[in-house]
């Protein structure tokens, strides 16, 4: 086995000589000032600090190649900063590492559990290899099935599964040990909508039970669902950070679009003029649109009473009447300047990943 069951073999000593956790603030994931430098050069990461409380729920967005993977693999042990400090449930990534991976749980990118194995055998592994008590692991394995919805497979082999269910198996491998802090690494790329779904249905259920949750993704509608905040990264650097709503109101600027049953050029200059009069519409714009208009404003919602009432006085059949609220594609994209950014293939976090290369 690989990915997270291979971390959890480095786990299996005896907890001794330990140092007892601070947890200041109760902080699960306290990272100052992060960089990690490649041999070759390359800085993955600048200057990355995240203050994460315990039971949190995080987000971490940003574009292919922004630097996000090498952030998680430095926060879980996997590479260590070429300077700044990360501090994982009181102890340190750099001078207790061990102690780190015993306190999480790591989901990588690719899943890791044992397709020849059956769920039931995954988990009986994985409680061997995270030194779950034996007299615990029978019940344990039986809730974790129930959890992700696998105990009426939990004794087929798992090469027959989806990729969805393959996901939630590896899901309920990583918390057989009951981590406080779970690390997902971009864990539904590739996996239909409805799959999606159910796996975004386990994720939150761990975070209901107070785990702190650390998620990767470039999906930004998974990041506004799951995440009660959410920090965006580019080039290495943490260029906004927030609840999901907070960023949406950074942009500031609801959206209503009218459309009319038979436009023409002099009603819409007509309309817009009424419509730009209108007292309540505060630091907007008003522009034609093929089938009608469009108002941009901080609070369009609480005017679109008062520019209805300017059409219905105007006389003008609508055949649409629209509200849209900015989302966090528009954030992201209005944050890191570039529609295409989504697209582009790793340059950093794929290939160093692949190769595990240390940091100096």
């Amino acid at each position: 086995m690989t990915g997270n069951l291979q971390m959890a073999v480095q786990q299996s000593s005896p907890r001794t000589n330990r140092t007892v956790p601070t947890q200041e603030n109760d902080l699960a994931i306290d990272a100052d000032n992060v960089h990690v430098t490649y041999d070759d050069g390359t800085e993955a990461v600048r200057g990355v600090s995240l203050d994460v409380a315990e039971g949190e729920f995080l987000g971490f967005l940003g574009p292919n190649g922004a630097g996000k993977t090498t952030t998680i693999r430095t926060l879980v042990t996997l590479l260590y900063p070429t300077e700044g400090s990360v501090s994982i449930n009181g102890y340190d990534t750099t001078t207790e590492p061990q102690a780190v991976r015993e306190s999480i749980g790591y989901m990588a990118q690719e899943t890791s559990i044992d397709l020849e194995l059956t769920p039931r055998e995954n988990l009986r592994i994985a409680c061997e290899m995270y030194g779950v008590p034996s007299d615990e692991r029978n019940e344990r394995i039986e809730t974790l099935l129930d959890l992700v919805d696998l105990h009426d497979v939990a004794d087929k082999r798992a090469e027959t599964f989806s990729g969805g269910m393959q996901k939630r198996l590896d899901t309920a491998t990583v918390l057989v040990h009951r981590p406080p802090v779970v690390f997902l690494d971009e864990p539904t790329t590739g996996l239909d909508p409805e799959a999606r779904l159910r796996v975004w249905d386990y994720f939150e259920k761990i975070n209901s039970r107070g785990t702190t949750v650390f998620l990767t993704t470039q999906y930004l509608e998974e990041a506004d669902r799951l995440c009660d905040r959410v920090a965006v990264l580019e080039d290495g650097q943490i260029i906004a950070e927030g609840t999901p709503e907070s960023l949406k109101d950074t942009v500031g600027r609801d959206t209503l679009t009218v459309a009319f049953e038979q436009p023409t050029d002099r009603q819409k200059r007509r309309v817009i003029e009424a419509v730009r009069a209108v007292q309540t519409l505060d630091d907007a714009t008003v522009e034609s649109t093929p089938s009608g208009l469009a108002v941009h404003a901080p609070d369009v919602t609480r005017a679109a009473t008062s520019v209805f009432e300017v059409l219905t006085d105007a006389d003008v059949a609508i055949s649409a009447f629209d509200v849209d609220s900015p989302t966090l594609d528009d954030i992201f994209l209005s944050l890191t300047g570039d529609d295409e950014s989504a697209a582009v293939e790793s340059e950093i976090d794929s290939t160093r990943a692949a190769t595990q290369e240390v940091p100096r």
